[in-house]
């Protein structure tokens, strides 16, 4: 059974859980979501799983279908994450100019922490902690600028190129210590204080 805390709503962790799982492909697309088995899964009643499946279905991350309930979305076009992808290295290389003069020692301290669970997540190959790590790297930059409606586009973008982290993975293996290194180096530049660098450095580390 799931663990979930007091710290924050039931329904708001539940959506988080399975949010992760989607994101990094631990439920492949056109699965079915049974809200029975959600519920005995985190020991909650029906309620709060049904709202988490109305906000995932909201994201995109789920579609709703008549007489099935709902699925996981297929990942969508290569032609249609051609059209994405400028727009998330825009919003996130936006989002660290924004907050860029302002970086103090406990950004660096967060980031340093999450570079350690990336670390050994490498290391001990489990890919799916590798996606999340990656993905709240790049969320941590969002949330940092503290503009909701512009963390909102950059989680719906997000959702339409899930795929994008998995194939990062699937990319360094063999070598995924790759992965942690790539982000490691980009704290760093950020460390130096060059903005002009820094802004670069991420934009060339989407793709």
């Amino acid at each position: 059974m799931e663990t979930i805390s007091a710290v924050r709503s039931v329904r708001e962790q539940i959506t988080d859980r399975i949010r992760d799982y989607l994101l990094c492909g631990q439920i492949p697309a056109g699965e079915r979501l049974s809200e029975a088995k959600l519920a005995e899964n985190f020991g909650v009643s029906r309620g709060p799983i049904r709202e988490s499946l109305v906000q995932l279905t909201s994201e995109g991350l789920l579609v709703s279908k008549p007489n099935c309930g709902v699925v996981v979305a297929p990942e969508p076009s290569g032609e249609i994450q051609e059209v994405i992808v400028p727009i998330r290295k825009s919003i996130e290389v936006y989002a660290l100019k924004s907050i860029f003069d302002s970086l103090s020692s406990r950004d660096f301290r967060d980031w340093d922490e999450l570079l350690h669970r990336l670390k050994l997540a490498c290391r001990d190959a489990d890919e799916n902690l590798i996606v999340l790590c990656d993905i709240e790297f790049h969320r941590s930059i969002l949330q940092r600028a503290g503009n909701a409606d512009l963390l909102a586009v950059w989680q719906s973008i997000l959702v339409r190129v899930r795929g994008h982290f998995q194939r990062a993975v699937h990319r360094y293996r063999g070598s995924l210590g790759e992965v942690y290194r790539e982000h490691q180096e980009l704290v760093e530049i950020f460390r130096t204080g060059d903005k002009e660098a820094s802004l670069k450095a991420l934009e060339e580390h989407i793709w």
